[in-house]
């Protein structure tokens, strides 16, 4: 009976585990949308605002994008309207005029404007010496002859003549400037060519564009803006710039091992005395 009792017990044991059932593999691709108010709770860190008076800012993922910014005191992004041709909602494509409100200070480098045309106001970069109360024009027409434009009107680049102060540059027309934007900068206008502009950019590098690009007449305000003082390393800390690494940090004449120059040659051949 014992022996028939431990047999009975060591084929329990030895047996083969019972199998389960595999979990089905999920499909390739991103995982479905939980529903309930689980989904609320999920919600993804890349979530922009749902409304924004023109594109959305940065998707904010908590990693670095570019290595010197970060930190800083909190500052108010003012939505400028880079876009100088921007019609108004049923308004013909026609050249229009706007009158400046007020210059004002900006957290980025340049000072900007608040124009105001028609039923609308919006803020603009200003150029250098734009005052309160000035009438700045605003066109898309290129005629045969060039126009004599004044500081501060937005014309095409085929529309300016050549050798003109511009900035706010267009890469593509109406996308909106993207060169030339910095306080203090300026680009020249050098040439026309089969339909195209050539311009030299604040760092004398040449770029080709077409003539239909607009661009603003004049030089950027804040012209200053380079020679503050910084004083110390904390205040570009303030203004959310970030240190490179201790090995880019300039090195004075005691750091390091000292590389002297070499000594004369000395010979070593007897040469025949003449």
């Amino acid at each position: 009976a014992v022996l028939g009792l431990c047999r009975a017990f060591g084929a329990l044991l030895f047996s083969a585990a019972p199998r389960r059932a595999r979990a089905p593999a999920l499909p390739p691709g991103p995982l479905p949308w939980l529903p309930g108010p689980v989904a609320a709770a999920c919600r993804g860190l890349g979530g922009s605002a749902p409304r924004c008076t023109t594109d959305p800012l940065w998707k904010c993922r908590g990693r670095i994008r570019v290595r010197g910014i970060g930190g800083g005191h909190k500052r108010r992004y003012r939505m400028i309207d880079f876009q100088r041709l921007r019609y108004e909602e049923g308004a013909p494509p026609e050249p229009f005029t706007e009158k400046v409100i007020k210059v004002r200070y900006d957290p980025c480098s340049a000072d900007i404007a608040l124009v105001a045309g028609g039923n609308r106001k919006r803020w603009i970069v200003a150029t250098e010496n734009m005052q309160p109360g000035d009438i700045i024009k605003n066109s898309s027409h290129i005629g045969r002859m060039a126009v004599s434009a004044k500081e501060g009107d937005a014309y095409p680049l085929g529309a300016l003549p050549v050798g003109t102060l511009i900035c706010n540059l267009e890469s593509h027309p109406g996308k909106g400037a993207q060169y030339i934007r910095a306080a203090g900068t300026c680009g020249v206008l050098l040439r026309k060519v089969n339909g195209t502009a050539i311009v030299q950019l604040p760092s004398k590098r040449h770029m080709q564009v077409l003539e239909t690009c607009v661009a603003t007449v004049g030089r950027v305000s804040n012209v200053d803006h380079n020679k503050r003082v910084i004083g110390k390393a904390g205040r570009n800390r303030w203004l959310g710039k970030r240190p490179h690494t201790g090995l880019w940090h300039r090195k004075g004449g005691w750091a390091g091992r000292k590389i002297k120059p070499l000594p004369p040659m000395k010979s070593y051949v007897n040469l025949p005395r003449v």
